[in-house]
């Protein structure tokens, strides 16, 4: 997908309303024979109503563990191990997820009916020996009391609503059946089948050619116009980023680097990473033959952390002495929030 910036300067009245997601100091590790692997080591996050968050970072840095940990959802041997998950339902109360426990009550009701999550491969999310219409039913009464036909018709109605032709007979089709593109709409049919204040979609459009990809964002952002809920939208993919977010996350090995208004992101990216991630996306106009800018190195193993930043190792304007020894703390510089010492003097004049 071309990366076209489609954005204005930022709304800060909406932006600065109360999140309906605040996430601060989460850590997620895992626990294994080998050592604890930090896969989220201190994320502080805000996702508002009626606005797409995107996570943005190469892959093993955290991003689908961040989402998994909202809702509670993290395979052993991992769990969470510091920070809080603060939940507003809208009806002036707020919720802990990181105090509930995974199979709680109270935490399945909000699973599916106020946060949903749409998975990378639905192929491997889907049921495959269940029929793509019963699983959506199943997921209605499970949230709703509704009669098994008026679940029916919900989920015909959905089914319809995400575009999927002759809704009627799909209802009946196993996922082995449907194309990716069709598997992945009715995964959002499900998603969305208890109107959710929250959406999380992993990757959701990765494994898809570039004009059901389209198809897929676009259908995501008319959702959630309709529906006024917030979007959590995990990405590697820049000009996906460019065209759906209005907020941005930058995260390097479990940690966010960056963050801000998607406008101050693309127009000035601060830290050494964002940079570099820029850089390397092709530009309409650039000179033939010419060699992108590649980041150097490798995201490094998880149970070989570099000391002080972890980013330090592939960094062309790492200082020695300094970048080796402390962790940078994320501060506010110009318009973004950044973890990066060449800016620590300028964050502590803001």
């Amino acid at each position: 997908m071309p990366l076209i910036r489609m954005h204005t300067e930022p709304d800060q009245t909406r932006q600065n309303a109360q999140p309906l997601v605040e996430i601060r100091g989460l850590k997620t590790h895992f626990f294994t024979d080998d050592g604890v692997v930090k896969a989220v080591e201190g994320v502080d996050l805000d996702i508002h109503a009626n606005r797409t968050h995107c996570i943005l970072g190469e892959s093993g840095c955290g991003k689908s563990i961040m989402a998994r940990s909202i809702l509670r959802i993290v395979d052993a041997p991992g769990k969470i191990v510091e920070g809080s998950i603060t939940y507003r339902p809208g009806d002036g109360r707020s919720v802990d997820l990181a105090k509930m426990r995974p199979g709680s009550r109270d935490l399945r009701e909000i699973r599916g009916q106020d946060i949903a999550m749409i998975f990378q491969e639905p192929m491997s999310s889907l049921g495959p020996i269940t029929k793509i219409g019963k699983q959506i039913v199943e997921t209605i009464q499970l949230h709703r009391r509704v009669s098994k036909l008026e679940a029916k018709e919900q989920a015909i109605e959905l089914l319809d609503k995400v575009g999927i032709p002759r809704p009627s007979e799909r209802f009946e089709a196993y996922p082995f059946e449907l194309s990716g593109g069709m598997r992945q709409r009715a995964m959002i049919a499900m998603a969305l089948s208890c109107r959710p204040r929250l959406l999380i979609a992993d990757e959701p459009t990765t494994a898809l050619d570039v004009t059901t990809q389209a198809q897929i964002l676009d259908l995501i952002a008319e959702l959630k116009e309709e529906l006024e809920m917030g979007v959590l939208l995990i990405t590697h993919d820049l000009g996906v980023v460019s065209e759906v977010a209005e907020d941005v996350s930058v995260m390097y090995m479990g940690k966010v680097v960056e963050k801000g208004d998607v406008f101050s992101i693309f127009e000035d990216p601060r830290h050494p990473y964002t940079q570099a991630l820029m850089q390397s996306v092709p530009k309409l106009g650039m000179e033939k033959r010419r060699r992108l800018p590649a980041i150097k190195g490798m995201v490094p193993h998880p149970l070989a952390r570099p000391s002080g930043c972890a980013f330090r190792t592939r960094c062309g304007q790492a200082m020695a002495g300094i970048c080796d020894k402390d962790e940078p703390r994320l501060l506010r510089t110009g318009k973004t929030d950044v973890a990066c010492f060449l800016y620590q003097e300028e964050a502590a004049n803001v």
